[in-house]
């Protein structure tokens, strides 16, 4: 079965791929934007987080199985006037640690939480 897989850069779809388990399917890869994140990657087992925020200009790469998720939120900027930014953003919640990734468009912060949701609920 061949899925299209949705990304935004192919190198860090090639990077996510590199380290996928036996068997596990790469669903898609969003470029995250703000200070220290690097990308998104969710699989059809986890979800895939780069952070470039580690001192010392580490970089870690966190693998976090969606039976670990306790819930997902979508964070949209709203102008006063109602209207929606070009950035959205979610937060991932792990136990008691948030994870906050952005994003440019809100579309991809949607795309991003509905697929959590649905592997966190099904």
């Amino acid at each position: 079965m061949t899925t299209n897989i949705v990304y935004d850069r192919k190198e860090q779809l090639q990077q996510i791929q590199s380290g996928l388990l036996p068997g596990e399917q790469v669903i898609a890869v969003y470029d995250a934007i703000g200070a220290g994140t690097g990308f998104i990657g969710l699989t059809d087992r986890r979800v895939i987080i780069q952070d470039k925020s580690f001192v010392g200009k580490k970089t870690a790469i966190t693998s976090i199985p969606y039976t670990k998720i306790t819930s997902v939120s979508v964070v949209s900027n709203k102008s006063w006037a109602g209207q929606f930014f070009s950035t959205g953003a979610i937060a991932i919640n792990v136990g008691t640690h948030v994870y906050e990734m952005e994003f440019r468009g809100d579309e991809k912060s949607h795309h991003v939480h509905d697929l959590i949701l649905h592997r966190i609920t099904s």
